[in-house]
């Protein structure tokens, strides 16, 4: 199925629904359609061609549900471009992509500003929300037909792409296919029961795979109505549920725990809610236990996966008790196995990489040839997680391949820190690693060795970190260092680093969904 087909299908099925509700605002499924098909047949009058790159960077709402499926029925790629970028990453990421046309919501429009003129493939810009010297949304598309457009994507081409950290530090693009994300989206409809009564709540950003592809494609495939929320708190978060009825969300632990926590939380106003899906760091037992105990009617299902594969397992709500700490068995519709370094799936038992292959799979990381290649072994793609599988088929993570940093649900590569650190002429060495938090489950903690007779203090690096990174990427804790632990090639022993933090606490692994 192509991804345009997903909505077109509800359209016809419940044309008269509600598909979005974004503040006070409702589209229905024949509404939405015809805005798509609006859009799409914009986007070809104004010549954008079949595997063209148009980019957005935009809060949940409204626009962005238009601008997914009016891209899909263009034969363009849409770039989900993540809304935390600083000026500097927002660029990297339209140059590199290669897109020539970026939507941009009003709020942006600093960072869009800062890098507008040092993009030269960059032709058009257009402005969602008010004001502002480029054209606006809702006039880009005035006078195209509403007619469904002669374009013809293949089920093979290339559809979608998100951005997910690389080794080199800097965000490396997942293309993805039409295919793709349509077995993504039947997965996770089957997985987390989803039908036609859900209204879901979107609430974690579009730009990311979890909310775009884990909740809003399947809920449009099975016709359910999205309700999005721009801004995350939990009295918004509550207050949106109440007004809409919401039934179901996608969530990551860190929002869980603040619901749960809210000292003056009405239970009440969600008395609609019933279906709950996790992932992207790991779930506090205590936070279930609380979960359980507030809305004892609310399924929980916990999924692990990655943007590069989609929805690889999945724990559903009866299994929970019997098999806490693990991240479930091999969802449906995908094929997994644990594999060893020669991509020979091991014994039930050994510890194996977790990998899949299959139509779920990835076309390719976008002008990358080389981490494409190495992201393959033996005709399987690699997730980078050691795991060991029992004799039902579940599967725990033991250890993370990479020293990725999980914080309130977002990956936090320490390579780019370290990089950014590096622009310091003072620092000579440094080691960024994650620490517990309470609150964001860990945050990175950065160690830094300086040059001989060199001075700087916390605040400048704060200062620095801030100007040139996504908040919640700068260090929580800093510390002055005259050497480090390393290994016989000079490596910096980073578990040696750790340890003292970790000392007495479990780092659980089993929530934790790879982004992209």
């Amino acid at each position: 199925m192509l991804a345009g087909d997903m909505l077109r299908r509800s359209a016809e099925r419940f044309p008269d629904k509600a598909a979005v509700i974004w503040e006070d605002q409702s589209l229905s499924y024949r509404e939405l359609d015809l805005a798509a098909n609006r859009l799409a047949n914009a986007f070809i009058a104004n010549g954008i061609q079949k595997g063209e790159k148009i980019g957005i960077i935009c809060r949940n709402r409204t626009e962005y549900a238009i601008t997914f499926f009016g891209a899909a029925r263009s034969g363009a790629v849409l770039v989900n471009i993540s809304t935390l970028y600083q000026p500097d990453d927002l660029a990297y990421v339209v140059e590199k992509a290669d897109v020539s046309t970026l939507l941009y919501e009003d709020v942006f429009e600093a960072k869009v500003d800062a890098i507008r003129h040092r993009l030269p493939l960059l032709k058009t810009l257009v402005r969602i929300g008010h004001g502002g010297a480029d054209i606006l949304f809702q006039d880009y598309s005035t006078a195209s037909s509403d007619a469904y457009p002669s374009i013809k994507p293949g089920f093979d081409d290339p559809f979608c792409m998100t951005y997910t950290g690389g080794t080199t530090g800097k965000p490396k693009g997942v293309l993805c296919s039409h295919r793709n994300r349509y077995i993504t989206a039947h997965t996770v409809a089957i997985e987390e029961a989803l039908d036609e009564r859900d209204i879901i709540g979107i609430v974690t950003p579009l730009f990311h795979v979890a909310a775009l592809n884990i909740m809003f494609q399947p809920a449009v495939l099975v016709g359910a109505t999205c309700t999005l929320l721009s801004k995350w708190s939990v009295a918004s978060f509550v207050a949106m549920a109440e007004r809409t009825k919401m039934t179901g969300a996608f969530m990551v632990p860190t929002q869980v725990s603040m619901v749960v926590s809210e000292p003056n939380l009405a239970v009440d106003s969600l008395s609609h809610w019933r279906k709950l899906s996790f992932a992207g760091a790991p779930m506090p037992d205590w936070v279930q236990r609380d979960m359980l105990r507030l809305f004892p009617k609310v399924e929980m299902t916990q999924i692990y996966g990655q943007s590069e594969m989609g929805v690889l397992t999945s724990l559903r709500a009866w299994y929970l008790q019997d098999k806490l700490g693990s991240i479930g068995r091999q969802a449906y519709n995908v094929d997994i196995a644990l594999v060893d370094k020669h991509g020979v799936p091991v014994p039930q038992g050994e510890v194996g990489e977790i990998a899949s292959r299959g139509s779920n799979v990835m076309l390719e990381y976008y002008n990358e040839p080389e981490q494409t290649a190495a992201f393959w072994r033996n005709g399987w793609a690699l997730t980078g997680d050691l795991a060991k599988m029992d004799e039902d088929g579940f599967i725990t993570l033991i250890d993370r391949a990479k020293d990725m940093i999980i914080s309130g649900g977002e990956n936090v590569y320490p390579k780019e820190i370290e990089n950014a650190l590096y622009e310091l002429k003072e620092v000579a060495e440094c080691a960024v690693f994650g620490i517990p938090d309470e609150k964001w489950g860990e945050v990175p903690a950065a160690y830094v060795l300086l040059h001989e007779n060199a001075t700087l203090d916390e605040d400048t690096i704060t200062t620095h970190c801030e100007q040139r990174l996504a908040r919640f990427k700068r260090p929580r804790l800093i510390k002055f260092v005259a050497d480090f632990p390393k290994t016989p090639i000079g490596k910096i022993q980073k578990n040696i680093l750790r340890e003292k933090y970790w000392a007495g606490k479990e780092k659980k692994y089993e929530f934790y969904l790879r982004q992209l």
